[in-house]
C-alpha cells in the first residue's frame, strides 16, 4: 500500500470516528430506545417517547410530544421535553438540567442532577434526590421527598402571557422528612404548603408554612 492511499484512509479514519463514536439517533415520528448499558449521542424525536435503558449513557435526551423514562444507573447531560412527563429510575446521573413544559417531573432515590429541575405545568416529585441548581414550577404540584435536597431555591412562578391555564388551582408544596432546600422558598402565586419538622429550608416569602410530623403529608 503506498504512502498516500496510507494517508487517506488515516484522514477517513480520523473524520469519520467522530460521527461513530457520538451515535446520535434522532426521528421525527416514533419512538427512540438507548439499550441498556450502551453509550450513545443526542437522541431527540418528535412525536415519540424516549426510553433509556439501565446504565446507558447518552448526550441530551429530547422530544417535542412525548415521554422520557429513565431506568436505574443511567448517566446524561440533559432531558428535555415539551408535551410530556419524565421519569428516573434509581441512581441515574444527570449533568446538566431537567426541564418539561406540559409534563410531570418524578426522580427516584439516589438520583443526581447537577443543574435545574423545571416544568410549567405538572407536578415534581423527588426522592432522595440531589440538585444541583433550582426547582421551578408555575401551576404543578411538587414534592421535595424525603432525604432530598435540593442546593438552589424552590420557586413557584405566577402564570405569565399563555401559561394562564391552571392559575385558579393552588398548587401543592411538600418539603418532606430530612429533605433540605438550601435557597429561599419564593411563591408569586397562593399555595398550600406542608413542611416536615425534620426538614430544613431557606427562607420563605409569599406562604406560610404547616408544619407536619407524619411519614407523609396530610390531605388536607
Amino acid at each position: 500500500m503506498t504512502p498516500s492511499r496510507n494517508a487517506l484512509l488515516l484522514t477517513l479514519a480520523l473524520v469519520a470516528s467522530p460521527a461513530l463514536a457520538s451515535n446520535d439517533v434522532s426521528k421525527v415520528n416514533g419512538t427512540v430506545t438507548a439499550d441498556a448499558g450502551q453509550t450513545y449521542g443526542d437522541l431527540e424525536t418528535v412525536n415519540g417517547s424516549v426510553h433509556i435503558g439501565a446504565g446507558a449513557h447518552v448526550e441530551d435526551a429530547s422530544t417535542v410530544n412525548g415521554g422520557i423514562d429513565v431506568a436505574d444507573n443511567a448517566v446524561l447531560d440533559s432531558l428535555t421535553t415539551v408535551n410530556g412527563g419524565i421519569k428516573a429510575g434509581n441512581n441515574v446521573r444527570i449533568s446538566g438540567g431537567v426541564e418539561a413544559v406540559n409534563g410531570s417531573i418524578f426522580l427516584d432515590r439516589g438520583t443526581q442532577v447537577q443543574r435545574d429541575v423545571s416544568n410549567v405545568n405538572g407536578g415534581i416529585g423527588l426522592v432522595a434526590t440531589e440538585v444541583g441548581g433550582d426547582v421551578q414550577t408555575v401551576t404543578g404540584d411538587v414534592t421535595i421527598g424525603i432525604d432530598s435536597h435540593v442546593k438552589g431555591q424552590l420557586k413557584v412562578e405566577k402564570p405569565k402571557g399563555s401559561f394562564n391555564f391552571g392559575v385558579n388551582r393552588v398548587p401543592r408544596i411538600i418539603i418532606g422528612p430530612h429533605a433540605v432546600v438550601d435557597g429561599p422558598l419564593i411563591f408569586e402565586r397562593e399555595v398550600t404548603l406542608l413542611v416536615h419538622e425534620s426538614a430544613k429550608t431557606g427562607p420563605i416569602t409569599g406562604a406560610t408554612a404547616r408544619m407536619f410530623n407524619t411519614d407523609t403529608a396530610p390531605k388536607d
